[in-house]
């Protein structure tokens, strides 16, 4: 168990300070986690609308990701931005994109296929096309997580496909936990959270060596 905290602890460790520099993205991070929220409450109530929710959520982090992180070399972390994709266990950028290209094939085949070959019933209305696209945005999200999971578990080992799939399932209310505050620093012209120097705050990495040796999982 203690094996198991600490590398769910270097995941998060690794995903903050890699990958969430920017205040905006800790912005957009915060409001993402509170949609996943409602996402969550409405999973098993109405999963079209879940779905579709669901990806607002996503695209509002990814957002932060791809627009607002900064990019190139890491001075913070003195590592190179092809360090940071290659240790990152989840998705990193070149898999983000294929998931995205993915999400966005969704509403052009159900146009193409309305009933996507006898799976859902012919739409009599514009409202029974987008839950189709949202039940369809669901099934890609999860079998998205599932696809890496089942990877993780080939290329490395269930603990560690365990692991992600916690953390992903968790970080709405770690991400609200951790950037509660960012909006106020954001909103006093702060661009670039200057904690990520100094993370003793965390008490997860005072070893620096055991975090580096750690497995990078974010």
């Amino acid at each position: 168990m203690a094996s198991f905290n600490k590398t769910l602890q270097t995941q998060r460790f690794d995903d903050y300070r890699y990958y969430h520099q920017s205040r905006i993205n800790q912005t957009l991070h915060l409001i993402s986690a509170v949609i996943f929220l409602v996402t969550y409450a409405l999973l098993f109530k109405d999963p079209a609308m879940a779905g579709l929710l669901g990806w607002l959520a996503m695209l509002t982090r990814q957002t932060g990701h791809f627009f607002f992180e900064p990019n190139g070399y890491d001075a913070v972390n003195d590592v190179t931005n092809e360090y940071k994709e290659a240790v990152k266990v989840g998705y990193n950028q070149k898999r983000k994109i294929v998931l995205l290209l993915v999400w966005g094939m969704v509403p052009v085949m159900l146009f193409v296929f309305p009933t996507l070959f006898g799976l859902f019933a012919e739409p009599t209305s514009r409202m029974d096309f987008v839950r189709h696209v949202g039940l369809l945005w669901l099934a890609v999200g999860i079998g998205g997580g599932l696809f890496r999971v089942i990877q993780l578990f080939a290329i490395k080992d269930a603990a560690t496909g365990l692991i992600w799939a916690l953390k992903v399932l968790s970080d709405p209310f770690h991400n609200i936990a951790l950037y509660w505050k960012s909006p106020l620093a954001l909103a006093r012209g702060e661009l670039i959270d200057p904690t990520i120097k100094d993370a003793s705050h965390w008490g997860a990495a005072d070893d620096e060596v055991d975090a580096e040796e750690a497995a990078h999982l974010t």
